[in-house]
């Protein structure tokens, strides 16, 4: 249950403040608080952690960038205070998952936990408690702010018209042009392929294990261009930026030994261990995608042919022909009508689309039906080889945003807008009314919110 305001501001008050202070990095160096947002110190400590690992994302770093982290830290304290107000509770799991893709991204980057140590010079254990409770501020601090965006409510059609009156043309997103497609999908024959896919790696094993390299064989047949170049080689990485399936199968391995053939979403792979340091190991694989015969292309295309055909001489209408015949059941339920998997939107933009999709319909006019073609699918299937046609229901020009033509996008800006300046509220209100210390060496610096320095 949201408190009232006027208790909100009573217990911000009543926080009592801290003094500045100095303590001690764990290797020695002084460490100092300079800021107190409430209750709620922030150290140089904190501070250069944030900083260390930007630099080790390959961002760059200076003193406006130490500013502009100082000022985000600042203003989410902010919302911690009054999140801990409100008693807002902690999801353990989200925290111990954004937690372990931290440190898989570090320990990838860096080269592994020695690596990482080195850099951040702290033991491991050390690091995921510290980050760790960072995780779980965070939680609380998207908690209260997704609360105050909440708060702001959704605009009504009469309050997005007049967003949309009231705002400039240059402020309006561009349109890019939209295509409506309908398709039928037909899927080649899996079985057959992926068979002469794991027969192949089955010989390349054997090759293997009877003294050949498996560098060498990787560079020569491997599937996988950026690794192929390199005999195979993975480089020290998290097990956690893999799919399961390879990492399961690679860390049961031991140094130098040769997996079974193992199936990911990718493709077919071998594997052979080269390392493992914790979590972390580096391997060598041959991937081998599914290849499809003529003879499936041959048949596929002839049927779908066949389906235009009829479909042209009016003997059955696209939709009831996609219900029939699609393969892809998502879009067959709706007379092949393809939608967006994360919107729902029934309308595509160029890069929304398939490079073999977008290359059919370019030149395509409303109504038309295409030849038949090979594309790919959105499952995930290894070899994920397809074969369709297309039916162009309507092509809508590259515009700016409208407030007939464009209502959904128009309602999006002008809710991101209300949510933007109840967030920039809350935090105006918040400085007004909360203890704020600032050390000496940060008040040079050019916020970009005033209130800070008091």
């Amino acid at each position: 249950m949201r408190r009232i305001l006027s208790g909100v501001i009573v217990a911000v008050l009543m926080v009592m403040p801290v003094t500045l202070s100095a303590q001690r990095y764990e290797n020695g160096l002084a460490d100092k608080t300079i800021a107190l947002i409430g209750n709620e110190a922030i150290f140089l400590s904190q501070l250069e952690a944030e900083i260390q690992v930007m630099a080790a994302q390959g961002q760059g770093t200076d003193r406006n960038t130490r500013c502009q982290m100082l000022e985000n830290i600042m203003e989410h304290k902010l919302f911690l205070n009054q999140a801990r107000l409100d008693s807002l509770e902690v999801g353990e799991d989200n925290v111990e998952m954004d937690l372990q893709q931290r440190l898989s991204t570090v320990l990838t980057q860096l080269g592994g936990e020695k690596e990482v140590e080195e850099y951040f010079k702290k033991p491991i254990h050390k690091l995921k408690e510290e980050w760790r409770d960072m995780l779980r501020e965070q939680s609380l601090i998207q908690q209260m702010q997704q609360e105050v965006m909440r708060g702001a409510g959704q605009a009504t059609p009469s309050e997005v018209e007049k967003f949309y009156k009231q705002a400039d043309e240059s402020d309006l997103p561009i349109i890019s042009t939209q295509y409506r497609i309908s398709q039928i999908v037909l899927y080649p024959d899996q079985n057959s392929a992926k068979l002469a896919a794991k027969e192949r790696l089955l010989s390349f094993r054997e090759r293997i294990l009877k003294g050949e390299k498996f560098s060498t064989l990787a560079t020569l047949y491997s599937e996988d261009p950026g690794s192929a170049i390199k005999g195979g080689e993975l480089g020290m990485a998290s097990k956690n930026i893999f799919w399961p399936q390879f990492s399961d199968a690679a860390m049961a391995l031991k140094n130098g030994q040769i997996s079974q053939i193992v199936e990911t979403p990718d493709g077919l792979h071998l594997i052979q261990m080269i390392e493992k340091d914790g979590e972390m190991f580096n391997a060598r694989h041959i991937l081998l995608k599914p290849k499809y015969t003529s003879e499936d292309r041959i048949k596929a295309f002839n049927k779908l042919d066949s389906l235009k055909t009829k479909i042209e001489a009016d003997s059955i209408s696209f939709e009831l022909a996609a219900r029939i015949n699609s393969e892809d059941p998502k879009s067959a339920v709706s007379g092949g009508l393809m939608a967006d998997e994360n919107t729902g939107s029934t309308l595509f933009e160029k890069d929304l689309l398939k490079p073999a999709d977008y290359s059919v319909i370019k030149d395509m006019k409303e109504g038309e039906i295409s030849e038949p073609f090979e594309s790919t699918d959105n499952e995930g299937r290894s070899g994920n080889t397809i074969y369709k046609i297309l039916r162009l229901e309507k092509i809508i020009p590259s515009h700016t945003a409208t407030f007939k033509d464009d209502f959904e996008v128009i309602l999006n800006i002008a809710n991101s807008d209300r949510q933007q300046k109840a967030i920039d509220n809350f935090i105006k209100e918040k400085q007004a009314i909360t203890y704020i210390k600032l050390d000496d060496l940060f008040k040079q610096c050019n916020f970009e919110r005033e209130g800070w320095i008091k």
